[in-house]
Parts: structure tokens; sequence; C-alpha cells
């Protein structure tokens, strides 16, 4: 057992009421018991275990783990963990419920497969097509929710240089992995930050903490000559962003250089 899964089953525990916990044990004997109940299971799990948050207090020394997840989230968590081990059962059961479900179960999903990743054997890259199926839609919360760290380990570079794109480009701010960063993400975020600088647009805050470690990559990418461009509202945008991209870049980097000037 992981400790961001014993976080989120103490959590629930002491989160759910009697009668929430009694109902979840015996969703849990019966899913060990006869795997196909699932599907019938997942979807009402809200239903019996209640909406909030699964820390609502969010007091000084909560779990972690604990931090954003809602308590039907947990219990669909806990409730696809004791799925019984049998080749191709747990994908097929994840694929089963990802397509029958609305956004919650979707989303809770989602948030389960780097949960479930090292705790399952036969889950592995399996899930991998729920996660760009996620990724193509437009609801934000589906894509921020498939950008987590089953992604992060699953998916090819080029696949997980496009997730951080989209999430940039929605507005959702994306939770990168460090092993994840590489100059090409670099370069597909300066390119993203040039083109909203040309239009005037603020750059959201989200790509600097990227582009500060490749100040060759942006300054190959032009944004650093818009400071200098003639259009009121090009040349303050520009200045805003590399003013935020220096805020990111420690001394003695050669991009601080790119502070512009007063």
């Amino acid at each position: 057992m992981t400790k961001v899964f014993a976080d989120l089953c103490a959590c629930l525990e002491a989160r759910l009421a009697p009668d929430a916990a009694a109902w979840l044990e015996a969703a849990l004997y019966a899913t060990a018991t006869d795997p196909m109940a699932v599907l019938e299971l997942f979807p009402v799990v809200a239903r019996h275990c209640g909406r909030g948050p699964l820390d609502p207090t969010g007091a000084p020394g909560a779990r972690p783990a604990a931090a954003g997840w809602a308590a039907p989230d947990a219990a669909r968590v806990v409730l696809l963990a004791a799925l019984p081990p049998a080749p191709g059962l747990l994908p097929g059961l994840l694929t089963r419920l990802y397509r029958a479900g609305g956004t919650p179960e979707r989303r809770a999903l989602l948030r389960a497969l780097p949960v479930l990743d090292p705790l399952r054997s036969d889950l592995g890259d399996a899930a991998v097509g729920l996660v760009h199926e996620a990724l193509r839609s437009q609801d934000n919360s589906l894509v921020a929710a498939a950008l987590s760290p089953y992604a992060a380990r699953h998916l090819d570079a080029a696949a997980y240089r496009h997730a951080v794109l989209k999430c940039v480009f929605m507005g959702v701010p994306p939770v990168i992995a460090e092993e994840r960063v590489d100059a090409e993400l670099a370069r597909m975020l300066a390119d993203h930050a040039h083109e909203r600088v040309a239009a005037g647009r603020d750059v959201p805050e989200d790509v600097w903490p990227v582009l500060a470690r490749f100040p060759a990559v942006v300054a190959a990418s032009g944004l650093p000559g818009e400071a200098d461009r003639p259009e009121p509202g090009r040349r303050a945008a520009a200045r805003r962003a590399l003013t935020r991209l220096a805020a990111h870049t420690p001394a003695g980097v050669p991009g601080h250089r790119l502070r512009p000037c007063e």
C-alpha cells in the first residue's frame, strides 16, 4: 500500500458518516466478490458517500494526499483498488466505466490512475487511451485530471508536451513533471508566449518556470525582441512577459539579462 492510498483511506474513514461507511464496506465486498458489480456501484458513490471535500477543514497537519480531493472521488479509488487481479479485468472495467460515466465519474477515474498505478501491476499503460480521450475533450476538469503523474509516467514525449500545451492554452494550470521538462517543451511554450505577446495579451504564469531554464530557447523564439516593437500594446505585453520571466530566472543564469528596461 502506498502512502497516498493509505492517506486517502484514512481521510475517508474519518470523513464518512456511519451509514456511508457501511455502504462503502458492503460495496467493497460486492466488488471483490463480483467485479462486474463495480459497473453499478461506481456511478452511485456520491449518492451514498456525499459530495463534500475529503478534508473539509484544511487544518494544519492535515494529510497532504487529501488536498483537493472530494469524498466520492476517494471512495471510487478505494472501490477500484478492491477489484481482484485478473488478466485484462481492471483495464477493461476502467474503459467501460469511463465511457458510460458523466464528468464526475470520468474525472474521478482519471484522478484514480496515478494512485492505482503503483498499486496494481495489471494496470501499466493500459489506461493511456483514456488519458488521450480526456485530453481531446474541451472540459477543463477532465484535461486537468488527465495531466497527472500517470500521464507523466506513460505518455510518450510528444503526447506529454502537447498535453501541457493544451492545459496552458485552455487556462488550466498544468502540474508539469520535472523529469518531462525538455528543450522541445520549452520551445513550444515559448512560441505560445510569443503568439500571445504579439496579440498584446498576457502570458499564463505557468510557462515561466519552464522557460527560465532554457534562455537560449526563449532568445531564439523572438520573444525578447517584442519589447522594442512600435505597437504600444504589443510592446507593453512583451515587457510584462519578460519581467515575469526574469522573476523566475536565478541571477547568474544568462536569462536574467532579459529583464526589460523601465
